[in-house]
């Protein structure tokens, strides 16, 4: 059994990976997806990385899974929690003490090419059930940007195994960029999966099967022996 710890992204709340948790559970694997305070202007990238090692508690060696802005909070929790392994998903990469704010221009996407959506459903949600991506606008928070333009406080990408795991229709990040960015930040070449920008509503049965395969490629879990 796995333990995977999954961080969500700009705006959005842990409800998002509810049929992610649902496949990884009926598995016998122990999931948590907890809410960050991403509406709170008080609230920055620490406070994210603390909510999430709250949400950890005692769990041990957990798999910390991020998607898109959570990119920037999953390296952090590695500094509140002795992490087995990192995957990012569709994300955000940061490096040292980079700015969420600063990110477009720091990697080139404000010169990628726009294919110019301009409502939600179009550019987030284009293969997620209607149903579903209605009821993931209803329950967004919304997300602050008081805090964007502070530098993170990561020092160094963190000693942990890492995967990087991008959607081909991905009109948010498009793949091309992702390759390139996960290659220049990280030294890795992205695992690829069909599917937009939300694979976590769109297709959790596929993403399920990638994070188990994950997990089973870092062999058992470390044992704590007195």
């Amino acid at each position: 059994m796995a333990t995977f710890v999954l961080i969500h992204g700009a705006g959005d709340v842990g409800w998002s990976w509810h049929l992610v948790e649902a496949e990884l559970r009926a598995r016998g694997h122990d999931t948590v997806a907890p809410d960050l305070p991403c509406a709170d202007d008080s609230a920055g990238l620490p406070e994210y990385a603390d909510a999430v090692a709250e949400a950890i508690g005692d769990r041990t060696d957990p798999i910390v899974v991020a998607h898109s802005l959570g990119g920037f909070t999953a390296p952090l929790v590695c500094d509140r929690a002795a992490v087995r392994l990192l995957v990012l998903v569709a994300p955000m990469i940061p490096a040292p003490a980079e700015a969420p704010g600063d990110y477009s221009a720091n990697t080139g996407y404000d010169r990628e090419p726009q294919d110019g959506y301009d409502d939600d459903i179009a550019l987030f949600y284009q293969d997620v059930p209607p149903e579903l991506a209605a009821e993931a606008l209803k329950r967004s928070p919304g997300q602050s940007g008081a805090r964007m333009g502070e530098p993170s406080p990561l020092k160094a990408w963190p000693d942990v195994p890492t995967r990087v795991l991008i959607c081909r229709d991905d009109r948010v990040f498009p793949t091309g960029y992702l390759r390139r960015v996960a290659r220049e930040r990280l030294g890795v070449t992205p695992d690829e999966i069909a599917g937009g920008h939300t694979p976590a509503l769109s297709r959790p049965r596929e993403l399920a099967d990638r994070l188990e395969a994950y997990a089973a490629e870092q062999g058992p879990l470390r044992r704590v022996t007195s």
